[in-house]
């Protein structure tokens, strides 16, 4: 009876879908685990071979925790927001929805056919209303937050209210704006209800801001840092720009002590957490204020201009000797002389051109301006020259510096290469090549008052110093900032907000959600608004509590909704809770109390490193938030996460002349000035020869090649060969259609599994799965004969139980380890040891079922029924490992002669030693050996070896 794996794989993955085999439930005695993998974005392009890689791997886990005995939820769904189903709506005039609908049914056909034990009965999709409802109302819950400092939690904004409306806000310590004016319950009673509601946007946790952003005019709209890569847009590699403009953002920055301490509570990787640790940034040192010099241009504003910055470095402000604003500081087009005008100017223009990463990485390029005006120091009362430059960053800290360029390299190359003095206040320490970055095993000189004291004597007396002449004070500082949450795109959740008077309003939840407008086309508007300036519907009636037509804004009851989109991560930062409710009892709630009770959050995630600074800082941002306002009961949204690494794709190469459009073969190329071209991998074999005829006939881009003279070796055209990301535009793309449809889903989970460590990058090798598939086949027999089932009631013998339990010990730590890799491994072994043993016992082969079938659910499936249970395998126990049946009983003891092994001699494992000196000296083998003669000595080790000497 053959192994008839597609048939085998679509009968069960049809009985899954019928049965609903992995519903999950919210009532149980079980104990629950919930896994759950980062879920996908629909692509055109579909899934790979290595977008399956963390699915397989959670869902091995996912099924080996049913085994265990636990109620397990495994979802899934998808991040259907995003630019590239926009870019493709511009590019065509197709609805986005109707291409990610398409996308989303690829996706599935592709998953189901791999056989993940998937709860699709709780599947999400950001872009449903029914959906983005909930993520409308939690930024509601976000605009009516405020944090308070005192109860170090966010608050709802009516006990801000209170507050003002008893006392002002004296006593009020919160996360808020900067530069917050005092005022008394008396002045909060006269404030006009725009004066009121101005105030309260500077406390909301969710606000709007004039704010510097990365603005990709390709895509028409504002990009988060971790969406540019190397100064270009991730997406399409566009140019980015900064730009001030006025957006909603999210006062992230609230949560930065919690969301560090935080990662002490949960099972994530050292180089996660550090990466979290790097971007949240805590700092602890001074707040310092410069007052700025009156001069010419500063005659007709006021002169007492200040300028804070925060340095982690008091000890050192006498080697002050210069400040740097980055070039968008607020106060540099107050404070720029006329002379200096033009060339700030130019060089702000120059710098908005370069992304916050590039500015941070560029450690080379040394540019600036001097603004023409100075800062008077605090103690010394010195004037300090202004200047800007780009290594400074207008949204880290204040955006401005002092420069001390004896203690700090950056601001010493500035230094150098703009001729500004260098004043040394380290004693004995020679600058003359570069800067002092230590603070240990120093002291203080030229330093008036701090002179002679160490780093931490220093920095106290020069806080206190401040402090006393009100110009300073200890502080501690974040480099996170506050997240933009404004988009300038059609395709994402519309924001619940109308405006009056240019004030924002919140729609009540009871009219959510806010549903995209139908717009005639995705591009912003002749006059540079987002694309939802185009939709002839999209103004809000607060009579009728609906969205009516623009046309009646002038109506006295209609007003103007947001144009702006949220971004991408807006529903990826909640979704986790969604999946707890079931779907049936999801209508009129985010998710219920007794699901959120029940499931908790997630016990095992599982996604890629490149969400460390963006999804999972956020995600964490707003769980900590809606625990706050008291709507979920966890501080953190995933225990245990894991990283899995990424399959890479072999590139072709082929290598163009490009002054005739000749390809040289690989061979040919010698020191030509060839340009390499990627190829579709398809047209190559596995000796690296190209089909030149299926290349220039290919549909997509055989245009390309299709007149090209290629120049051949040995009568074929050798290509070149790199390993690299699989991806779409390198052309190393391996479809798991075809992989299925060759060798089975079981062989594709497996090969993924053994290719290496689960965290680690490895290549694809389509070649490789040969010997995987050949063991299945290997599996199968082991059950079925040419004249069918195999297995009976034999009594497993000795070797078969030692086999099986030595399986089960191994295969359950490498599961509880993550280290699939191994379990392959294990499985060939055992099944190799079986076959020799002609293991027929249904007693041995039943449990290994159950022990790979997370691996290789399909033919679990089968030879379980086969061997006539009625259930799913996936209801069956894990076995239990006996330790006892590895106890060896006897053991084979290598026999030397003067320390060479002339034979094996197995006696019993309990034998002593004069017992075992006998039984060999008794050997026929012995006596041969010996051929008469008496040896001076028999060593015996119990449990190792024999050695006669003489």
């Amino acid at each position: 009876m053959k192994y008839d794996f597609n048939s085998i794989e679509k009968k069960w993955q049809d009985y899954w879908a019928k049965n609903q085999t992995f519903k999950a439930t919210n009532k149980s005695d079980k104990p629950k685990y919930y896994v759950l993998d980062m879920f996908p974005y629909p692509s055109g392009a579909g899934l790979h071979v290595g977008h399956p890689l963390g699915y397989i791997a959670s869902d091995i886990y996912a099924r080996y925790k049913r085994h265990k005995g636990f109620n397990v939820l495994h979802p899934q769904g998808y991040d259907s927001f995003g630019l590239p189903a926009e870019q493709y709506a511009i590019q065509t005039g197709q609805h986005p929805a109707v291409t990610t609908e398409a996308n989303i049914k690829t996706y599935r056909r592709q998953l189901d056919q791999i056989g993940f034990s998937f709860d699709w009965s709780r599947e999400v999709r950001t872009s449903n209303p029914e959906y983005y409802k909930w993520t409308q109302w939690i930024f509601i819950q976000l605009f009516e937050s405020w944090y308070n400092n005192d109860s170090n939690k966010a608050e709802h904004i009516d006990t801000l209210i209170e507050a003002f409306t008893s006392e002002g806000n004296k006593n009020i310590n919160a996360v808020c704006d900067d530069n917050i004016e005092l005022f008394s319950a008396e002045d909060w009673a006269n404030y006009s209800s725009e004066e009121q509601q101005d105030i309260l946007l500077k406390y909301r946790l969710t606000y709007l801001a004039e704010t510097e952003v990365n603005w990709c005019p390709a895509l028409g709209t504002v990009l988060a840092n971790d969406e540019i890569v190397n100064g270009v847009s991730e997406r399409g590699s566009h140019p980015v720009v900064r730009k001030k403009m006025t957006q909603w953002s999210m006062r992230i920055s609230a949560y930065a002590e919690r969301l560090l301490q935080g990662l002490d509570t949960i099972d994530w990787t050292d180089s996660l957490k550090e990466s979290q640790k790097n971007w949240i940034g805590k700092s602890v040192g001074a707040s310092v204020s410069f007052n700025v010099l009156p001069n010419v241009t500063l005659s007709e504003v006021e002169e007492s201009l200040k300028i804070d910055v925060f340095t982690t470095r008091p000890d050192t402000i006498f080697g002050v000797s210069f400040m740097t604003l980055a070039p968008e500081h607020e106060i540099v087009s107050q404070i720029t002389t006329t002379a200096q005008k033009a060339e700030v100017e130019a060089y702000i223009e120059a710098t908005a051109k370069r992304s916050e990463r590039d500015r941070m990485a560029d450690v080379k390029t040394i540019s600036g301006a001097f603004t023409g005006a100075y800062a008077e120091h605090p103690f010394s009362k010195e004037p300090i020259p202004i200047w800007i430059g780009d290594y400074v960053l207008a949204g880290y800290g204040t955006g401005a510096v002092m420069s001390v360029p004896c203690g700090d390299q950056r601001d010493y190359d500035f230094a150098k290469h703009f001729n500004i003095p260098i004043p040394n206040i380290f004693e004995g320490v020679d600058i003359s090549k570069e800067a002092f970055a230590s603070k240990d095993n120093v002291k203080i000189a030229n330093s008036d008052f701090l002179n002679g004291m160490n780093y931490k004597k220093a920095s106290k007396r020069a806080i206190y110093d401040l402090e006393q002449l009100g110009q300073g004070e200890g502080k501690t500082n974040y480099r996170l900032r506050d997240a933009v949450f404004s988009r300038q795109r059609y395709w994402g959740e519309p924001f619940p907000v109308y405006y009056v008077n240019g004030m924002p309003q919140m729609i009540d939840a009871e009219h959510l959600p806010i549903r995209l407008p139908e717009v005639e086309k995705y591009l912003p508007t002749e006059t540079g608004e987002p694309p939802l300036g185009r939709a002839d519907v999209w103004a809000w009636d607060v009579n009728q509590n609906s969205v009516v037509s623009n046309d009646l804004i002038d109506h006295k009851t209609v007003f103007p909704l947001e144009l702006n989109t949220m971004p991408g991560w807006a529903g990826s930062s909640w979704y986790f809770f969604r999946y707890m409710e079931d779907a049936a009892n999801r209508d009129g709630v985010f998710a219920s109390e007794d699901a959120l009770n029940y499931w908790e959050n997630v016990d095992l995630y599982i996604g890629g490193s490149e969400h460390a600074t963006g999804h999972l800082l956020y995600s964490r941002f707003w769980v900590k938030l809606l625990k706050d306002r008291g709507f979920v009961n966890v501080e953190e949204p995933f225990k245990k996460l894991i990283n899995q690494g990424m399959i890479l794709g072999t590139s072709a190469f082929v290598y163009r002349d490009e002054s005739n459009n000749t390809y040289y073969s690989k061979g040919l190329v010698g020191d030509k000035n060839v340009l390499p071209i990627h190829v579709k991998v398809q047209y190559v074999n596995a000796s690296d020869e190209l089909d030149i005829e299926g290349l220039k006939s290919d549909g997509e881009f055989g245009e390309d090649f299709k007149d090209a003279e290629f120049i051949l070796e040995d009568g074929a055209y050798k290509v070149g060969r790199d390993v690299e990301k699989m991806s779409k535009s390198k052309y190393n793309v391996v479809n798991p259609d075809d992989i299925v449809a060759d060798y089975g889903a079981d062989s594709l989970r497996l090969y993924e599994m053994f290719l290496g460590p689960l965290e680690q990058y490895k290549p694809w090798n389509t070649a490789g799965i040969t010997g995987v598939h050949n063991f299945l086949k290997k599996f199968w027999k082991l059950y079925i004969g040419d004249n069918g089932l195999k297995v009976n009631n034999a009594q497993p013998t000795a070797d078969n139980l030692k086999t099986l339990h030595k399986t089960i010990k191994k295969v359950e730590e490498d599961i509880e380890n993550f280290s699939f890799n191994t379990s392959v491994s294990t499985f060939m072994i055992a099944v190799n040891e079986l076959t020799s043993q002609k293991c027929t016992s249904k007693d041995v082969l039943e449990p290994l079922l159950v022990l790979i079938s997370p691996y290789a659910p399909h033919i679990a499936e089968e030879l379980w029924s086969q061997l006539g249970n009625a259930n799913s395998i996936s209801t069956a126990s894990f076995p239990i490992f006996d330790a006892s049946h590895l106890v060896e009983s006897s053991k084979k003891y290598p026999i030397s002669f003067n320390g060479k092994m002339r034979f094996t001699l197995e006696l019993p494992m309990d034998m002593s030693k004069d017992e075992i000196e006998k039984t060999v000296m008794a050997h026929e083998k012995t006596i041969a050996q010996l051929d008469g003669r008496t040896p001076k000595k028999v060593i015996v080790v119990p449990g190792k070896i024999v050695n006669i000497v003489g």
